[in-house]
């Protein structure tokens, strides 16, 4: 990562903050400190200026929404409960928590029902909850469950993919619906930045706007607080340093803070190729620091619970290859490039990889097998190549022939080749092959 004074101030103070959360003693929770929080939500959360998010919800369904820090969730759940009020519910019914609130750090599992205690001593009605980050509560599940069987609507978010896993499911029992939240598509991104589709958004003035714009979430990706910057590298090299010292460091109780660091910077480096384990490993130990294929294991699962990082298998493999070979990305293009230097054509493929993520979830693939594709959607016969650029026809030939072949082994419906700015539509032995500005797909 590039080093600046920024950077390395923001590495000490986050390293004093640290240490300070190690030392800090318990605050005294009670019901009167709820009361408080609760009622100071009733100020702000009609302010919030919400931009909207393509996100599909049940009116009274239970919700878990987890994702990387500053994606968004909590805005998510301001944007629900401005709905709420809207729609006639009295804001007093309302109760909003964010416990990355310091007055709330050490709270336990058993001290969550001073909420309920709280909520009815300021209302008679029955409250509808907004717990924000309550992954900082071990143990918050089995009073998320006792909620739901008691009825009430619950909306839940967190910084942590464990929130998903198997173990805190079953204790859920179904009662609650998982999405996945990301930063800004670019659609959403546009819209942020008031920037409206219209009719003919393909066309003239439109389409250089849009395109302009594209140029900058490319870079710099959709997180949304950092629309408000014009810092944008010292913006998004303090998120990373919250999610690698709070979330990575501390969390985990790491202790080789150097190999850690590396294997993140190994992955983004080599982020169009299949990595193994073994060879991940390797590549750690080539530089001088000490790790093995068992920590490395354990690093990835701790990059995957951040939310910082996703991956994908291989169709083609066996079932071991599956899970010990794989295709890492990052969830932001503005994260990622804090470790590439003028890296086009691995943004690229990482923004497709998002894309895809969101739209497949665990039916999305690569294969290879004697044949290379970049994305395959078994479900759906579809198979994506990406390139940045098709300088010439040797390139053309080759994403299109792995296409063939593959169209060969598994009828596709569909094969697209996503460029950065080229645009057509060949045939070739009964299969059409689109050619299509990134840009242009994002917004299909």
């Amino acid at each position: 990562m590039p080093q600046n004074k920024n950077h390395k101030f923001y590495s000490v103070v986050s390293n004093k903050i640290v240490y300070l959360q190690l030392i800090k003693t318990k605050t005294m929770i009670d019901k009167e400190l709820i009361k408080s929080i609760i009622s100071e939500s009733y100020e702000y959360i009609p302010q919030v200026n919400i931009i909207h998010r393509e996100i599909e919800m049940e009116e009274y369904g239970n919700y878990v929404f987890v994702g990387v820090r500053q994606a968004g969730k909590s805005y998510t759940l301001y944007e629900q409960m401005q709905k709420k009020i809207a729609n006639g519910t009295p804001i007093e019914n309302l109760v909003y928590i964010n416990f990355d609130d310091e007055r709330l750090y050490g709270m336990k599992a058993e001290e969550l029902d001073l909420i309920l205690q709280a909520n009815y001593s300021l209302s008679e009605n029955k409250p509808i909850f907004f717990f924000d980050e309550i992954q900082n509560v071990c143990g918050w599940e089995n009073f998320a469950r006792r909620l739901a069987n008691q009825k009430y609507e619950v909306y839940i978010t967190g910084s942590n993919a464990k929130m998903l896993s198997r173990d805190i499911q079953t204790i859920l029992g179904g009662r609650y619906i998982d999405i996945a939240v990301y930063p800004f598509s670019f659609k959403e991104f546009l819209s942020a930045k008031g920037i409206k589709l219209g009719t003919r958004w393909q066309y003239g003035r439109k389409r250089g706007e849009i395109e302009r714009a594209f140029e900058e979430y490319f870079q710099w990706g959709g997180f949304p607080e950092l629309l408000h910057f014009k810092e944008k590298r010292v913006w998004l090299n303090g998120l990373y340093n919250r999610i690698f010292f709070n979330d990575l460091i501390v969390r985990n109780k790491i202790k080789n803070e150097e190999a850690l660091r590396l294997t993140l910077r190994k992955l983004a480096e080599s982020l169009c190729q299949p990595l193994s384990f073994t060879r991940l490993c390797n590549m750690i130990k080539a530089v001088g620091v000490s790790c093995s294929t068992s920590t490395i294991i354990e690093y990835l699962n701790h990059f995957t619970d951040s939310c910082l990082i996703f991956s994908v298998q291989n169709f083609a493999s066996r079932f071991v290859e599956k899970a010990t070979t794989k295709k890492f990305y990052f969830v932001d293009n503005g994260l990622l490039n804090l470790f590439l230097l003028n890296n086009q054509s691995a943004l690229l493929e990482n923004i497709c990889a998002i894309e895809m993520k969101k739209r497949y979830g665990i039916g999305l693939y690569y294969y290879l097998h004697n044949i290379e594709v970049d994305f395959y959607v078994p479900d759906e016969n579809l198979a994506i190549q990406v390139s940045y650029k098709l300088a010439d026809e040797n390139t053309i030939k080759r994403e299109t022939d792995a296409l063939l072949k593959l169209h060969k082994l598994h009828p596709l419906n569909k094969a697209i080749i996503i460029t950065k700015d080229e645009e057509k539509t060949i045939t070739k032995n009964d299969l059409n092959i689109e050619f299509i500005p990134v840009w242009k797909w994002l917004l299909q």
